[in-house]
């Protein structure tokens, strides 16, 4: 359960004020699923303290002069405040989200996070959800507003919060690894649904 099962690479990006949950809960499942992934501080250290201040030890920094977007298949976004507004004002992560989505590579987002997709314009007429008070945030801006824990909507995940975050990670192992193969991930770990 823990060999690399795939050559795909997912970025889990890490910024000061972010939920813990959410972000180690995917970094989880992908590890015990064996697609690898990558932890990636926005800040200029490796070091990122938490919304609860937990302090996280990312892998790389996104001002590493070696890290390279492409090296990666897909974008995830943790939320929790003040983490979502750091990610929203982080350049260099927006426009290659923007990228991401218009190139029709994978772009997931949680809680507060898909708010910053939102903002950018990408989910106008796409299906999402995201923590419940911020949902006229994605309305506001064209998305077609879901209440499921977790939506797909082609290449865009979104999900509700932290109570969301298994379903979240298990729907992104799913999209490498297969639905049957994510639902026995789910009974390993004992996630009653």
């Amino acid at each position: 359960m823990f060999t690399q099962a795939t050559d795909k690479h997912v970025a889990v990006f890490i910024a000061e004020g972010m939920e813990e949950i959410e972000a180690l809960t995917v970094v989880d499942l992908l590890y015990r699923a064996g697609i690898p992934c990558e932890t990636v501080s926005i800040t200029n250290t490796n070091a990122v303290a938490s919304s609860h201040d937990v302090t996280v030890v990312c892998d790389t920094e996104i001002s590493n002069t070696r890290f390279d977007f492409d090296d990666y298949d897909m974008l995830v976004l943790p939320g929790g405040m003040p983490g979502t507004t750091h990610l929203g004002e982080c350049d260099d992560l927006t426009e290659q989200v923007v990228r991401f989505i218009n190139d029709g590579r994978q772009v997931a987002a949680i809680c507060a996070a898909p708010t910053v997709l939102a903002k950018l314009g990408v989910l106008e007429g796409r299906h999402a959800t995201c923590f419940p008070d911020l949902q006229q945030v994605l309305v506001d801006n064209g998305a077609i507003l879901e209440q499921d824990e977790v939506v797909v909507d082609g290449n865009i995940t979104t999900s509700k919060g932290m109570g969301t975050a298994i379903p979240f990670g298990l729907a992104i192992v799913a999209h490498y690894r297969g639905q049957e193969f994510a639902d026995d991930l789910a009974r390993k770990i004992v996630f009653a649904r």
